[in-house]
């Protein structure tokens, strides 16, 4: 998935000899499972972030900004086209940066991070 903060607390050294821990984990260091943003009835779910702030989260979207240009339009989501990130998001319709939406307006790709951003904006393709 991604290098831990404090992965190399656990390994050993290159002589094969232990390695001890200086510290312990971190609470910013934990580990949470993705949201994994599908279409339904919007749900926006709060995540703690370092130093207290709130980051925002979508569990489940039903429309997204489409840009045309500088125009934005707030559209509904009819499907998930496809998702180069992950083939079997594309089967289970996640949606993610990356993906190709079929809207009210045609096709567009979604530009944000809809887990971490809390909102849905993609660009419409010709």
């Amino acid at each position: 998935m991604g290098v831990k903060p404090y992965e190399n607390l656990e390994k050993r050294k290159a002589t094969g000899g232990r390695r001890k821990r200086s510290r312990g984990r971190r609470k910013y260091e934990r580990d949470g499972y993705p949201l994994e943003t599908v279409l339904g009835e919007p749900k926006l779910v709060k995540k703690r972030a370092r130093g207290g702030n709130v980051k925002l989260g979508l569990r489940s979207v039903n429309y997204a900004n489409v840009a045309d240009g500088a125009k934005v339009t707030k559209v509904k989501i009819l499907k998930v086209l496809e998702n180069p990130a992950n083939r079997d998001y594309e089967r289970r319709g996640v949606i993610t940066k990356g993906a190709i939406i079929e809207t009210e307006l045609g096709r567009a790709r979604v530009v944000s991070r809809p887990s971490q951003d809390g909102v849905v904006n993609a660009v419409l393709l010709k």
